[in-house]
């Protein structure tokens, strides 16, 4: 299965009392895919998964596969700090015809490194679904080591990892001592080139809501053997990808696509939407862009 570079991190639009509004789901979907995304994932942290049902996230892996399963690659986001809770999440999603799972590390619970093994081979013992883990200490609260991850890399159906510790010496470890088929993508756009120049194979990415184009011409572009015209994209996204994270994701992507014109509603609490001030930096940058 050919997952490609780049990946959206998709948000999920809620209607104007918060219940999912599953009809501008497809839309985005659909909006993804034709500005340079070749998957999905649905229903991971991006979005707001700690505040969707497990109803609700079954019902989205159904509407978007009938809207993109035959277009992009559709991964679930059924991750859980409860192993049972993540099993089955994951079972639910492979029963809706979802092509793989995203699996965040456990949050809050702190669990030592052996725990994190036990919980992701766990998972991969009651799926045939292939498992991207997902390792984001900066909200997990702990970092899974590259040991541990390269020792889940033999695992058969656990095929990649999101790795969003932002430590490029631990991305170089994993893909030094992994396999070559395991796949490395960054988890923060900024690392996009840098991890690509280690031996990563793209992004899953929030800012690909909105340039989705440009990040995939930046990666062939490096791919193709031309840095200076990678390097040109990548510095003229930097104020992006810096202002898609001014306030806790996704908040500021949300705010964005609703100045762009698309329509994504608003943010179930604990998250709030951004401040004013935040918001005005935020459309200063989708101006320079030229995206609102």
């Amino acid at each position: 299965m050919r997952y490609g570079p780049i990946i959206t991190a998709m948000v999920t639009p809620f209607k104007n009392d918060l219940s999912v509004d599953y009809d501008q789901a497809a839309a985005l979907a659909k909006r993804l895919i034709e500005q340079g995304s070749e998957g999905l994932v649905i229903t991971g942290t991006t979005g707001e998964s700690s505040t969707l049902t497990i109803a609700e996230s079954a019902e989205l892996y159904r509407v978007i596969m009938a809207a993109a399963g035959d277009r992009a690659t559709i991964i679930a986001g059924s991750g859980a700090n409860s192993t049972a809770e993540a099993v089955a999440l994951t079972q639910a999603a492979e029963a809706a015809g979802v092509h793989a799972s995203l699996q965040v590390a456990p949050y809050y619970n702190k669990p030592s490194q052996e725990g994190f093994y036990q919980h992701f081979k766990t998972i991969a013992a009651n799926t045939s679904l292939p498992l991207f883990l997902y390792n984001i200490p900066g909200r997990t609260g702990k970092n899974v080591e590259a040991a541990t991850i390269i020792r889940l890399a033999e695992i058969p159906n656990i095929v990649g990892i999101k790795e969003a510790s932002g430590d490029l010496e631990q991305v170089s470890r994993i893909v030094r001592e992994t396999a070559e088929d395991f796949l490395l993508y960054s988890g923060d756009d900024f690392l996009t080139l840098p991890v690509i120049a280690l031996g990563g194979v793209g992004v899953i990415s929030v800012a690909s809501h909105l340039v989705g184009t440009e990040m995939k011409m930046m990666v062939e572009a490096y791919q193709n053997g031309d840095v200076k015209q990678a390097l040109e994209i990548h510095f003229k996204l930097m104020d992006l990808f810096k202002a898609l994270f001014i306030a806790p994701n996704p908040a500021p992507v949300k705010a964005a696509l609703e100045m762009s014109g698309f329509a994504v509603g608003g943010l179930r609490l604990p998250l709030v939407p951004v401040t004013d001030d935040e918001a005005a930096r935020i459309k200063a940058v989708l101006g320079q862009l030229e995206l609102a």
